[in-house]
């Protein structure tokens, strides 16, 4: 886990369905917080790159499921950069299971980046560009609720 951005996040009763298996809309808000995380990361608080008069809207969200998280699961999320164009850029996000390392879904996000007023297409500007590309490996986020020194 120690190669790529990786985020820890347990899985909560109300995000499972009548199947009791998590509700395929969820795995879209994982995607969302881990990518937020991600960013954060990268270039600080999202306050911090409006003030730059950077922002960047979602325009495509692909989901491949592979099987089935349930609550109380603790999942394993990884982010890295795919790439990088003028306008839009592209992550993979990988979900898995912590404790079994089995794959429970990837994602693929297309961001589009805009001005923070308007939100009109714009540019990525070259320092941008130059962090999103250099990823953020090594990093993890957890919000799991258990113990990682172990395993780092």
């Amino acid at each position: 886990m120690n190669n790529v951005f990786s985020m820890l996040l347990r899985v909560r009763y109300n995000e499972c369905d009548a199947q009791e298996v998590v509700f395929n809309a969820r795995y879209g808000d994982y995607v969302d917080i881990a990518v937020t995380e991600y960013m954060r990361t990268l270039f600080g608080g999202y306050q911090e790159l409006l003030a730059q008069g950077i922002d960047w809207q979602v325009v495509r969200l692909a989901t491949d499921w592979k099987s089935s998280a349930q609550f109380d699961d603790v999942l394993a999320i990884s982010v890295v950069t795919a790439a990088v164009g003028n306008t839009s850029f592209t992550l993979h996000v990988n979900i898995s299971d912590y404790s079994t390392g089995r794959e429970i879904a990837q994602s693929e996000i297309v961001n589009v980046a805009v001005t923070p007023v308007n939100h009109e297409k714009m540019s990525i500007p070259d320092d941008f560009r130059a962090k999103l590309q250099e990823g953020a490996p090594g990093v993890l986020v957890n919000y799991s609720g258990i113990n990682t020194e172990d395993d780092i």
